[in-house]
């Protein structure tokens, strides 16, 4: 599982360099993709295999915007593999729809690694612990 969250910045190529601890838990190639809330994921091959699996589900059985949705998410995939330095090569297309600027957040997520814009992944987690701290924040069942 992935946890953390570190400061990077994207080079004149698009590359980020990925924490060690990710890298170790990723191992040799995973896959980039564009996910929910407008940031990029890397999943493990297993994982994205199963996320792929679900998307392909929700698509034959939804409607348009689940065929939209799995379309998009197919299309903006691509597969990784970590340098010696341990970076990766963010696609342009991905880092237009993460909106990605020179400094980057690269966030662990349980079962996924997350790419964010600092700015906004800043926003982003200053309403998560804001709904963190706010005990009516609809967080009854989960156990924190």
């Amino acid at each position: 599982m992935f946890y953390g969250e570190y400061e990077r910045s994207l080079d004149d190529k698009g590359r980020v360099i990925l924490p060690a601890e990710f890298r170790n838990l990723l191992g040799d190639n995973g896959f980039i993709t564009k996910v929910l809330d407008g940031c990029l994921a890397i999943y493990t091959t297993e994982e994205f295999d199963k996320v792929a699996a679900t998307m392909q589900e929700n698509a034959r059985r939804g409607g348009q915007t689940e065929r939209h949705v799995a379309r998009s998410f197919a299309a903006g995939s691509r597969p990784i593999a970590p340098d010696r330095q341990g970076r990766i090569a963010v696609p342009p297309n991905l880092q237009e729809f993460a909106g990605l600027t020179r400094d980057v957040m690269v966030n662990g997520s349980i079962n996924r690694i997350e790419i964010w814009d600092a700015a906004r992944w800043r926003a982003v987690n200053q309403e998560g612990e804001r709904m963190l701290r706010d005990a009516d924040a609809g967080l009854a069942g989960m156990t924190i």
